[in-house]
This record gives structure tokens, sequence and C-alpha cells, in this order.
């Protein structure tokens, strides 16, 4: 008996996974640039994760022989004008822009879904202090705000993640306030009032799971965004310092001297920030529509 029992399970579970696989596949068909979008951004973890094995050279390494060597079979996307391999520099620059977007994007989700989940079940005074505080970070657009935050802090990893993540704060706890200010007055909610449940686990347990669908739609695009910010911020040099590679920071020490004579040094950062914020914002685009109820076919 229990040994149809076992093999039961074995069926169900591959059932299951067979079933989950349809789904997937079913997805992408009908998301394809959402598919896409995911590939690049699947291309970029690949490449930030195993960058030491991908690249040939060392993103630091200065050979002055070797200075502004066009695109060949040893330099595939030719070297700056220190000799550096410009592949290679890319290829390590994704590690600091995904550590920047994903840790930006983290910090900000955190003490916005804390700010807006409070001042939404609370309401009140606590509310009207909160919402005036994010309507004084929200007065600058997100840049600026980085660009001064930045500045008063220092240009260091730690600091770039801190200063873009502050001008997210506003955006995330206002969807997060929006969307408990309508489940708090939900039955279910009254029901888990009246049985004596505490405020903080009414909160914790039934609004805020009911939450993170938005929440994650949100932090896909955002992701795209605190990419380009962190480029903005290295392309007016306030962003990562050097020698450390970052796609912003390369543009801004090529896009006026070497346009002309070695365009490749443009080129190549370039689309490496386009297709990481392209591939961030098609796959966020693609998950709202399915975690959105009112798209779903």
């Amino acid at each position: 008996m229990a040994t149809i029992n076992y093999d039961s399970e074995l069926r169900r579970a591959g059932a299951n996974a067979t079933h989950g696989w349809r789904r997937l596949a079913f997805l992408a068909r009908r998301h394809v640039l959402g598919t896409i979008g995911l590939g690049f951004m699947l291309l970029f973890v690949w490449a930030a994760t195993f960058a030491d094995l991908i690249c040939r050279y060392d993103p630091l390494s200065v050979d002055a022989a070797h200075a502004l060597v066009h695109p060949d079979a040893r330099h595939w996307m030719g070297t700056d004008s220190f000799g550096r391999d410009v592949w290679s520099r890319i290829i390590h620059g994704a590690r600091i822009s995904l550590a920047v977007g994903i840790g930006s994007t983290t910090l900000g989700a955190i003490f916005g879904v804390s700010i807006g989940l409070i001042s939404g079940y609370l309401s009140g005074w606590v509310d009207l202090v909160f919402q005036r505080v994010t309507d004084i970070l929200q007065a600058l657009p997100l840049l600026v705000l980085a660009l001064i935050m930045t500045a008063a802090l220092g240009p260091t990893l730690p600091n770039v993640i801190i200063a873009i993540a502050i001008p997210l704060i506003p955006t995330v706890s206002r969807v997060i306030r929006a969307n408990t200010l309508a489940l708090r007055e939900l039955p279910y909610i009254e029901a888990a009032k009246s049985i004596g449940m505490s405020e903080t686990r009414i909160a914790l347990r039934h609004i805020l799971p009911n939450t993170l669908a938005p929440l994650i739609v949100l932090a896909t695009a955002q992701l795209g965004s605190t990419i380009l910010t962190e480029a903005s911020l290295s392309f007016l040099g306030l962003g990562i310092p050097e020698p450390y590679p970052s796609w912003g920071r390369m543009l801004s020490e090529s896009a006026a001297e070497y346009v002309r004579t070695a365009p490749w040094l443009v080129i190549f950062p370039g689309l490496a920030i386009s297709l990481a914020v392209f591939g961030t914002n098609l796959f966020g685009d693609a998950l709202r529509d399915i975690l959105d109820p009112r798209q779903r076919g």
C-alpha cells in the first residue's frame, strides 16, 4: 500500500511539474517581448556572476603599449586610452550596475513598504506626517535628488546605493499606502478584528501579502531606472569612483575626446546601458500584465 501511495505521489509531482512548464511556455509565447527582456536580464546576471571566467584580461590592468586598439581577435571590443580591455570592463561593469540596481531597489522597497503600510493602516496624524515627508521627497526628480544625496554622502558604492534608494521610497510608499487603504476596509479584515487579532498581525499577515503583486511589478520597473541613474551619476563624476569599471564613467571618459577617433569606446558602454534598461522595462511590462487580473484573458 505504501508503494502505491509513493508511486501516486511521484506521478502527481511529475504532472505538476509538466503543468508548470506548460504554463511557463504559454506565458513565454503570449508575452514575447517580456521573454526577450527576461533573456537580457538573465544574460547580464550570468555575465556578472561569471565575469572572472569570461574575461581574458584584468579590467584594471593598464597597458600603454596597446592603447586605443581597434576591436580584433585579442580585444573583442578594443581598448581604451590606458590600454584596458573594453570587453573586460563592460562585463565587470555589469556587476556594478546590478549591485547598485538591486541594492537600491531592495533598500527603497523595504523602507517604502514600511512607510506605506504604517501610513495606510494607521491613518490619522501618522498618515498626515508620512505623506507630507513623501511630498517633499517627490518634489525633486529622481536624478536631481540622487545627485544631491551623492554629493553629500560621497562617491562610494554603498553611498551611491543609498543615494538612489532614497528617491525611490516615496513612489513605493504611495503604491503600498493606496493598496492598504483599500484592503483594510474589506470584510475579512473586519472579521480578523472581531476575533481579537492584533493590529500588527493583521497588517503583516493579511494586508502585506496582498500588496506584493504591485510591489513586484514596481520594483522590476524601477530596476531599470536605478541602473540608468547610476550610469548618469557616474557620467557626471559622482558615481562609482575610479578605477572600478562603470558604464557611465566609461562614457564620460570617452564621449567628448574619442567619439570620432575611437567610437567603440562610446558604442559598447552605451549599448550595454541600453540593453540593460530595455530588458528590465520589457520584463516589467510583461510582469504587470501577468499579475494584473484585468489583463488575464
